[in-house]
């Protein structure tokens, strides 16, 4: 792969691949390889039905990813997920059993029905990359994902994820629902027409080369300073009870940096930059959020190209 024009089309193969299988999902699809690509965290946050598990799956399978899939209910434990050291009978000593998170993609379904406790065993592993188990660290591979999924309806029963686990996610993703003429194509294909393979792409980039040419992307001074007052408007908005944190400040960043490589570009534009969800009060966080990005000035003369 010689460039970002390569990257570039690699991504629309990408999205046209899983767009024979899930109709008009080529926007979340995108902002879940912008966590891929900045080695992040991505929260699916919608209603049962449109995909959220499909595509995580396909995603994995398309990059050549290890993959494994734990279904978070009331009565997981910790343990189920970390792994547990069990005695060995024939050398009498501990031996410890990896649990489904030593992955590359960890799809954590429904977190939101998973205990407090059994939540906060990921905390270590999103932030970390390890686990603690009986007092030894085992770390996790690399590249290590969770991609984790939330039905914001049916709240009885679950436990809502706390500040501290969010501020580990880059970005929180809506499916959304498809336009009319793609739920007809559903009904017009039928389920046999979009069963389709999930093998790794031919001539795949490795995501060390993918997240290199991140790392170069420039992030000129004037989308530093609008990625700042964003943040710093959440935290004097009258309906926000918790604004963004300096962790989302870098967040913003990366993400920023991430669709300009989706894109096939090396600097970021104003309009790469993506907003994080902050906790408000009686008001749609959609609508607060896009009531501030209106209110901050979009810089419009910059060095970019």
């Amino acid at each position: 792969m010689s460039g970002l024009e390569d990257a570039r089309t690699f991504i629309q193969s990408l999205c046209d691949r899983i767009d024979g299988r899930l109709f008009g999902v080529r926007e979340p699809v995108r902002l879940v390889l912008v966590g891929i690509l900045t080695d992040a965290h991505v929260l699916i946050d919608d209603v049962p039905g449109v995909g959220k598990t499909t595509l995580i799956r396909m995603l994995a399978g398309l990059l050549g990813l290890r993959f494994s899939r734990v279904q978070f209910t009331p009565d997981l434990m910790p343990s189920d997920i970390t792994g547990t050291s069990v005695l060995n009978l024939r050398t009498q000593e501990f031996e410890f059993r990896p649990g489904p998170i030593f992955t590359e993609v960890l799809l954590a379904d429904e977190i939101n029905r998973a205990t407090p406790k059994t939540q906060a065993a990921l905390l270590e592993a999103m932030q970390e990359r390890q686990v603690t188990v009986d007092g030894m660290t085992y770390p996790l591979p690399d590249p290590f994902f969770v991609l984790a999924t939330q039905n914001p309806v049916e709240l009885e029963g679950t436990f809502p994820l706390p500040e501290a686990q969010l501020d580990r996610f880059i970005l929180r993703v809506r499916m959304g629902y498809p336009e009319a003429e793609e739920e007809e194509r559903i009904l017009t294909v039928g389920r046999a027409g979009r069963t389709l393979s999930s093998a790794p792409l031919p001539d795949a980039p490795g995501l060390a080369e993918l997240r290199g040419m991140v790392d170069r992307v420039r992030l000129e001074e004037p989308v530093r300073h609008y990625i700042v007052a964003m943040a710093r408007a959440t935290r004097v908005h009258p309906d926000v009870q918790v604004g963004a944190s300096p962790r989302a400040i870098e967040h913003m960043g990366d993400a920023a940096r991430g669709r300009a490589v989706l894109f096939g570009r090396d600097f970021v534009l104003p309009d790469d930059v993506l907003t994080t969800d902050a906790r408000i009060r009686d008001r749609r966080v959609d609508d607060v959020l896009e009531e501030i990005v209106e209110g901050v000035p979009v810089p419009v003369e910059f060095q970019g190209a």
